[in-house]
């Protein structure tokens, strides 16, 4: 026996240095280097126990993860029709880049739009057009307890913090601003140098934050707020009760996005997630409401003041409009936010299913405003999803004095509608805090986008104006726009509508029966009626 070992020990010695060789022999490894990791894979795959479809599928189910991450740019890329994708489609987005690079936005062979799909608007043109307005209208911001009012353009800028947006994004769109000269919404992230470098026009907006005129335990410091808000640059001041996608909770800043100089800006610490309150603290009822609005015009040296919010309850509105009717005091301003709007971060179901979008909010506040007799005091600004020269028209048409614009400002900066907002990887640098990825954003060039699109947006409302036959704005009427409800049924705005007459609400025994019962219900001391 021991024989036999002792003659077979220079073969097996040879095929241990064989499978040396072979080991060690880049060949072998090409070869069996990945089937030892896939063999790898599939082990931890069947003992992991985070994903059942991996311990189910080992392998082959890593597909399923793959495909989810590449999704959104397959279906925006190879499925989406021109009229279908969301928040934007692709039509839409066509427009804003095409003004935005000054070229035609102009397609050949007719629409796409189902145009008998109810729910659909239609604009009425008049058989007489009028010659198109050479000089874009402005707005007069400022009521009677205003002494520095401020003229506003048709197209505005919307909020977007610095945070949300990158300090280059802000920069270009302030740039732009100043170019074009329009307005610039500074968001409720505060005033950063990247605001006031430009020299565009800011309108200032202080959120449940506070942020910029913060006290260290998040309250509101009127010292800091009157500095700031003499600023040259700074020609309104806006308080934000809710906005669009997410009325009833605070604002969100993910931690990855508080570099020391937003946390700076802002006044928290860096590095955490911001989240502001759901709530102020400076008000719980109307009455209180309005007079912080009235204290804010005066620490502001007379400015215009106005509020924010994305309409709720009609009879929580009304309460407000009787708290200004016994104070005496109103808003120079009030800019409402549809639900359809946009947002960095916000949670899904606020997004979907809270608040009134932007036609029954603008209405509601416009006509709650005329029937108190208050519409001559206050103009009415409007947000979400204005993106064209028709969206403008439209809302100007339902009680609206001009328009603000974010996603469209965004999109004539570059924005591709990754929807990567929230996660600070923007492939384009706009909403990201990533030097790298911020870095790919051209100022000069993107400032001049933002102009361009601008002024041929409010171009196109005004041929469309001249091609209602009206002169400008104060021509249009709520009979101009009609919707179709039904297969065979189109109404106009005006019935869906019903306009109130001046004051109206304020003579019981002229209030319509729609609106008794709000109207009635409706307290300057409390917001939730009894």
């Amino acid at each position: 026996m021991v024989t036999i070992l002792l003659a077979g020990l220079p073969a097996i010695a040879a095929l241990a240095t064989g499978l040396l060789a072979a080991l060690a022999s880049p060949w072998w490894w090409c070869a069996a280097g990945p089937a030892l990791l896939l063999a790898s894979v599939a082990a931890y795959d069947l003992l992991q126990r985070r994903h059942s479809i991996l311990r189910s599928y080992p392998l082959l189910g890593h597909l399923r993860f793959a495909m989810e991450r590449i999704r959104p740019e397959v279906q925006q890329y190879f499925v989406e029709r021109n009229v279908d994708g969301a928040p934007f489609d692709r039509d839409t987005r066509s427009i804003v880049y095409e003004r935005a690079k000054g070229t035609d936005a102009e397609d050949p062979f007719g629409t796409e739009l189902d145009l008998d799909r109810p729910g659909t608007d239609h604009l009425v043109p008049s058989m007489s057009p009028r010659p198109v307005a050479t000089q874009p209208p402005r707005v007069r911001i400022g009521g009677p307890d205003c002494t520095r009012p401020y003229d506003m353009a048709l197209l505005n800028v919307s909020a977007m913090s610095f945070g949300s947006l990158s300090d280059r994004a802000v920069r270009a769109l302030n740039e732009g601003a100043r170019r074009g000269g329009f307005a610039h919404d500074t968001g409720e992230g505060g005033i950063s140098e990247h605001h006031l470098a430009p020299g565009g026009d800011l309108v200032w907006e202080i959120g449940t934050g506070y942020f910029g005129c913060r006290t260290e335990d998040g309250g509101f410091d009127p010292g800091t707020f009157a500095e700031k808000a003499a600023l040259d640059q700074v020609v309104c001041v806006l308080l934000k009760i809710s906005q669009g996608a997410k009325p009833g909770i605070g604002g969100v800043l993910p931690g990855t996005k508080v570099s020391r100089e937003i946390a700076a800006v802002r006044g928290v610490p860096e590095g955490r997630t911001v989240i502001s309150p759901p709530y102020h603290r400076v008000y719980r009822t109307p009455r209180e409401l309005v007079r912080f609005v009235s204290r804010m015009r005066e620490l502001a040296g007379g400015k215009p003041v106005g509020l924010k919010l994305c309409v709720g309850s009609r009879r929580e509105f009304l309460a407000v409009c009787k708290a200004m009717l016994e104070e005496d005091v109103t808003p120079d301003f009030i800019v409402v936010d549809g639900a359809e709007g946009g947002t960095g971060a916000a949670p899904l179901e606020f997004a979907d299913t809270v608040g009134l979008p932007l036609t029954e909010g603008l209405t509601t506040v416009h006509r709650s405003l005329v029937g108190a007799g208050l519409r001559d005091r206050v103009r009415i600004g409007a947000s979400g999803k204005v993106a064209t020269g028709g969206d403008i028209v439209k809302r100007l048409i339902q009680g609206a004095d001009y328009t603000n614009s974010a996603r469209a400002m965004m999109f004539a900066l570059g924005c591709v509608q990754a929807q990567r907002c929230h996660t600070n990887t923007c492939p384009v640098g706009v909403a990201t805090q990533d030097r790298r990825r911020a870095r790919a954003l051209d100022v000069e060039d993107k400032a001049r986008r933002v102009q361009r699109f601008q002024e041929a947006t409010v171009k196109s409302a005004l041929q469309i104006m001249a091609a209602l036959g009206v002169d400008g704005p104060g021509d249009l009427s709520p009979e101009m726009l009609l919707r179709r409800v039904g297969p065979d049924t189109v109404r106009s705005h005006a019935d869906l509508y019903p306009p109130l007459e001046a004051g109206q609400l304020l003579a019981s025994a002229s209030v319509p029966l729609a609106w008794a019962d709000d109207w009635n219900a409706a307290h300057p001391d409390r917001f939730t009626p009894r």
